[in-house]
C-alpha cells in the first residue's frame, strides 16, 4: 500500500497525517514517478495554513526527485527507469508515488542526486528566476537578500556573488552569518538589528539596485527604504505573512521604485523555458559554482516536525524529505 501526507483542514503541523493512498496508471501525457526525495519550502506551509487557498483534501509538496515508473502513450522525453526531478504547478509532492503531466519532468545528469535535485529545483530554479530573468543582475551591482542562510536565499547569494554582484545577506543569527559569509556575502546584518541603517552605511548612503524579499510583512518597509532612486524591490516570499497594499505614488515618491512580486511558475512556463533553467541550474551545481548545503533530513512521515521546525527558523539551508521504497 503507497502512503502520502494529507491536509484535510488548513492548521498547524498537526494537519499533516500520513495516510495510505491509491495512485493510479499514468494517462496519455502523464508519468508516474516513484519518490526518492521530496523538497520542503516554504510555499507548503502557506498551502497548509490555507494562505494559498486549495481544495481539500490535498497532498501537499511541488518539487521531488525520483524515478519513473510508467509513462502515457504520448510521452517521449522521459522512459521508465529515468531518474527525473520536477517542480511542479500542483500539489501532490509529499507521497511516496504520484502521477503528474510529463512536460514537467526533467532528466537528471549523473552528477546530480536525487537528494541534491529534491533541495535544488524549486530553490534553485527560483534563484535562476531572481538573478536571471526578473532582474539580470550585472557585475559591481549591490543587493540586499534576505533569509540568506535559507534554502532560496542561500543559493541567490552564490549565484549573485557568481555574477560579480556584492551581497548584503540579512539573518537571524551568528551561525547563519557565517555561513552566509562562507557562501559569498560581502557584509551580513542580523534581523534584531537596524539592518536598514546598517545597509545604508554599507552603501554609504546610496542603496542598494535590488532587494529580494522573500520574508513578507515584517521587512517590506525597510526593504523599500533600503533602495536606492529607481531601484527593485522582488517579494516572492511570506514568511512572516503577506506584505502590505502600497499605493503607486508612493513608490514614485521614494524614488521610481519597481516592485514585483513573481512566480517561478510565470518563468518556466514551457518545456523550453525549463529545461534552459534546469540546464544553467544543474551545470552551475556540478562545477562547484552553487552548494547544495543539506542542512537537514527528516523521513517523509514526519513532515510534521519537518514543518515546525522550518516555521520556528530552527533550520538552514535546505531540507529533504526522505523516502523509503514501499
Amino acid at each position: 500500500m503507497l502512503h502520502a501526507i494529507c491536509i484535510r483542514a488548513h492548521g498547524g503541523p498537526e494537519v499533516l497525517e500520513w495516510q495510505p493512498v491509491e495512485v493510479g496508471a499514468p494517462g496519455p501525457t502523464e508519468a508516474r514517478v516513484r519518490h526518492t526525495a521530496v523538497g520542503l519550502n516554504f510555499i507548503d506551509i502557506y498551502q497548509r495554513t490555507g494562505l494559498y487557498p486549495a481544495s481539500l483534501p490535498v497532498i501537499p509538496g511541488r518539487e521531488a526527485a525520483g524515478v519513473v515508473e510508467a509513462v502515457g502513450a504520448r510521452v517521449r522525453h522521459v522512459a521508465p527507469g529515468d531518474r527525473v526531478a520536477y517542480v511542479s504547478s500542483t500539489p501532490g509532492a509529499y507521497a511516496e508515488q504520484r502521477v503528474l503531466d510529463a512536460a514537467q519532468l526533467v532528466k537528471l545528469p549523473d552528477g546530480i542526486s536525487d537528494e541534491q535535485a529534491a533541495a535544488v529545483m524549486l530553490k534553485g530554479l527560483t534563484a535562476y528566476m531572481l538573478v536571471r530573468r526578473v532582474h539580470r543582475l550585472r557585475s559591481r551591482e549591490t543587493v540586499l537578500i534576505h533569509a540568506a542562510a535559507g534554502g532560496v536565499g542561500l543559493l541567490t547569494v552564490q549565484w549573485a556573488a557568481h555574477l560579480g554582484a556584492r551581497v548584503i545577506g540579512v539573518v537571524s543569527s551568528p551561525d547563519k552569518a557565517a555561513l552566509a559569509r562562507r557562501h559569498g556575502a560581502t557584509e551580513v546584518l542580523l534581523t534584531d538589528e537596524d539592518w536598514v541603517a546598517g545597509t545604508r552605511a554599507f552603501t554609504r548612503g546610496q542603496g542598494v539596485e535590488v532587494v529580494y524579499d522573500s520574508v513578507g510583512k515584517a521587512t517590506f518597509a525597510g526593504s523599500l527604504d533600503c533602495l536606492a532612486p529607481r531601484g527593485l524591490l522582488v517579494t516572492f516570499g511570506n514568511s512572516s505573512g503577506p506584505p502590505p497594499a502600497i499605493e503607486p505614488l508612493e513608490l514614485a515618491r521614494r524614488g521610481s521604485l519597481f516592485l514585483t512580486r513573481p512566480t517561478v511558475f510565470d518563468y518556466t512556463r514551457t518545456p523550453a523555458e525549463l529545461a534552459r533553467a534546469a540546464r544553467e541550474l544543474f551545470d552551475l551545481v556540478q562545477r562547484g559554482v552553487l552548494s547544495v548545503h543539506i542542512g537537514q533530513r527528516y523521513p517523509l512521515a514526519d513532515a510534521a516536525r519537518a514543518h515546525a521546525d522550518l516555521e520556528a527558523r530552527r533550520t538552514v539551508g535546505s531540507t529533504v524529505l526522505t523516502v523509503n521504497a514501499p
